[in-house]
């Protein structure tokens, strides 16, 4: 039976991509060895994490003024090390507060210098996303999360900043065109629509660098592994393989506007859905709905069972909710196909013929 993944993360990758890293993990580039126990100096390594890099480059449209580095430690550690490279000491960053991940910036940016939360949706568990704020100008940056994977909200546009503007985009990365050009950084751990996990990409505007007056550690300083092209310390052979071949698959699906075009045809059939059965209710703000991961709960508990039955009768799999908001959460990354969108909602109008 197939599996439609819905899970909202590691997500769901194309079945070339698995195929290909599992051929590699026996046999790598037809060397006889394994790509989990080469170094990742050799030749052909560095071909994959160069790859990698530059087709980031390609698919984003990324300007001379960027570089596109790869590191670890996920978008958890990009938190403090924002704050290490651009807050300056004494300074104040301004940070929108619109989900847990962007409750986790603020938190650790606060350990280095004063942080003004300038818009926060908090007052409704997360449902929107704030519209009215001001961005202060004498801000050293404006920090915003792109994509709230736990309550289903997406920033559908993003603010003319007269501040450096850094972005998580963890979660809806390489889903739909933006224009880097915008942003100051622009960070997103592989996991959510790049990658296995393992590895972390960060697009960083050079000329911003080494202005903040801090003593930045090697590690947490991207000047460091903008001159050693990713590779300062040991980096994840096989992470970034996965990385670079999902990105490959993207260029022959014709690239960011191509996915961006079946990804709205796949939250548009399912939101219509939601809409529409009675049995069931999103939960976030319409104007605000993620086109990646689709919140709703069930009207009534009662039915969750059958529901429940449904699905793995269809085998439709990790579709439950975050605890923070309960009922369901439906994860559509690049490569989860609109056919398993068609079978979830099959599954939820099944369930409205029987009890709607």
């Amino acid at each position: 039976m197939k599996i439609h993944n819905f899970s909202a993360g590691p997500c769901i990758l194309p079945q070339v991509v698995f195929d290909k890293m599992a051929e590699a993990c026996i046999n790598f580039n037809n060397s006889g060895t394994s790509i989990l126990e080469i170094s990742h100096r050799r030749k052909d390594a560095v071909e994959v994490i160069d790859t990698a890099r530059a087709l980031v480059k390609e698919l984003m449209n990324v300007p001379e003024s960027h570089d596109v580095i790869f590191m670890q430690g996920g978008a958890s550690l990009q938190f403090p090390i924002i704050a290490s490279n651009l807050l300056k000491e004494g300074g104040k960053a301004a940070y929108m507060q619109t989900g847990k991940w962007a409750e986790n910036a603020i938190k650790e940016a606060k350990r280095f210098g004063e942080i003004d939360v300038i818009a926060s949706s908090k007052d409704k568990n997360y449902t929107y996303i704030p519209k009215d704020y001001t961005i202060p100008t004498d801000a050293d940056y404006f920090h915003c999360t792109s994509n709230n994977t736990i309550f289903g909200t997406q920033m559908k546009q993003f603010p003319n900043s007269p501040v450096p503007m850094v972005c998580d985009m963890s979660s809806d990365i390489l889903s739909r065109k933006v224009d880097v050009s915008k942003f100051g950084v622009i960070y997103a751990g592989a996991q959510k629509n790049m990658g296995p996990a393992g590895s972390t990409m960060a697009i960083v505007q050079r000329d911003l660098l080494g202005k903040t007056g801090r003593n930045i550690p090697d590690y947490l300083n991207y000047a460091t592994h903008i001159k050693n092209e990713s590779s300062f310390n040991t980096w994840p052979v096989i992470a970034i393989y996965g990385v670079m071949l999902n990105l490959q698959w993207l260029k022959e699906q014709g690239g960011v506007d191509a996915i961006a075009k079946i990804n709205t045809e796949k939250a548009n059939t399912m939101y219509t859905e939601i809409d529409r059965n009675g049995l069931f209710t999103g939960t976030a703000n319409v104007e605000d709905r993620s086109q990646m991961n689709a919140t709703f709960v069930l009207n009534n508990e009662e039915l969750k069972a059958e529901f429940e039955a449904l699905l793995k009768q269809a085998g439709v799999d990790s579709l439950t909710g975050h605890r923070d908001v309960g009922g369901y959460r439906a994860s559509m990354y690049n490569a989860l196909p609109l056919e398993s969108v068609q079978v979830l909602v099959e599954v939820m109008k099944q369930l409205e013929q029987k009890f709607g």
